[in-house]
């Protein structure tokens, strides 16, 4: 499969990403326009404040404020000045919005599934991979995501687009990349105790790169070496956010390290060897044995690993003795 080396580039400012998409640009100078007239609005009254209070500041017992009468003018202008500005901030606003909210037709279409604690990109040509997302640049890109267990949220922050992942439906984002590089995805809805682990990235890359990339997804077949393979598909899977491959290491699942051939413990008292019918139960219906000491959290992956990528993954986890 071929690699891009991670580099990031782009035009980011003194406390903002780079610009690495067609949206970015109308989105900062948004974020800037609003900064500089709070900043100014700040500046005005935090001045009219220290000004009146020097100037009508009591000096002596003698000293008496004159009555203070309504003027009307003045009330207008401070009231219609900041409206017209807030239908400039919303009219502005509104615009970037609709164009984000609205895919192009010729867009790329391609899934996103969030669970805890990885993202699996799902290209056209239905080849998969694990919290790494390949994209031409300036293509249109759009993004159509949902997740398997919890409420996640889909940020890359160097595009600005985010969208939440929710359980049971479906939602979208789309984009288009203008820089090449590599810029990292976060989850920023939390999600439970490896919630800050939940990072992957996107490569921006040319379209030639893309299609070598896109060949490269397909899944294990009879000819491949099936530890191989399946070690990619773990990968690619996120299972490695879950289950240790270190003996003894403790993550949210039991480690898979020397468990095959084994003696498993489970929560209802029972034992048994861990033979391949074991570790193919256990990825298919992770919650109908529980491993003592462990939360039933695995989701179910039937339906996403069958056939040959199944027994892959299968005789790469035999394979870790």
């Amino acid at each position: 499969m071929q690699t891009f080396s991670p580099v990031l580039i782009g035009s980011g400012g003194f406390w903002m990403p780079p610009q690495a998409s067609t949206f970015a640009p109308n989105t900062d100078a948004l974020f800037h326009f609003i900064l500089w007239l709070c900043a100014i609005f700040f500046a005005g009254l935090m001045g009219a404040t220290a000004y009146f209070g020097w100037k009508y500041k009591k000096r002596s017992d003698a000293d008496r404020t004159s009555p203070i009468r309504g003027n009307h003018k003045l009330e207008i202008v401070w009231s219609v000045i900041p409206g017209l500005l807030l239908l400039v901030i919303f009219g502005w606003g509104f615009a970037g919005y609709r164009e984000m909210i609205v895919a192009p037709p010729n867009a790329i279409n391609m899934h996103i599934t969030g669970q805890k604690w990885s993202w699996t990109m799902t290209y056209p040509n239905g080849g998969e991979d694990g919290n790494r997302l390949v994209v031409p640049i300036n293509e249109p890109v759009k993004l159509t995501m949902s997740s398997i267990d919890v409420i996640h949220s889909f940020f890359v922050p160097a595009f600005r687009v985010k969208r939440d992942v929710i359980p049971n439906r479906y939602t979208t984002i789309w984009f288009q990349a203008t820089e090449l590089g590599s810029y990292p995805i976060y989850c920023t809805e939390y999600c439970g105790d490896r919630h800050s682990e939940m990072i992957g990235h996107v490569d921006v890359v040319t379209r030639e790169e893309y299609e070598t990339y896109l060949r490269g997804l397909a899944g294990c077949s009879e000819g491949d070496d099936l530890v191989a393979c399946g070690e990619r598909q773990f990968q690619r899977l996120g299972c490695g956010a879950c289950h240790s491959v270190v003996p003894g290491q403790r993550i949210v699942g039991p480690s898979l390290a020397q468990v095959f051939g084994h003696e498993v413990s489970l929560t209802d008292g029972t034992t048994l060897t861990a033979d391949e019918d074991y570790l193919r139960q256990s990825i298919m219906d992770p919650n109908s044995q529980i491993v003592e000491g462990f939360a039933p959290q695995m989701p179910t992956f039937a339906g996403r690993l069958d056939g040959v990528n199944l027994a892959a993954v299968i005789e790469y986890i035999k394979s870790l003795q």
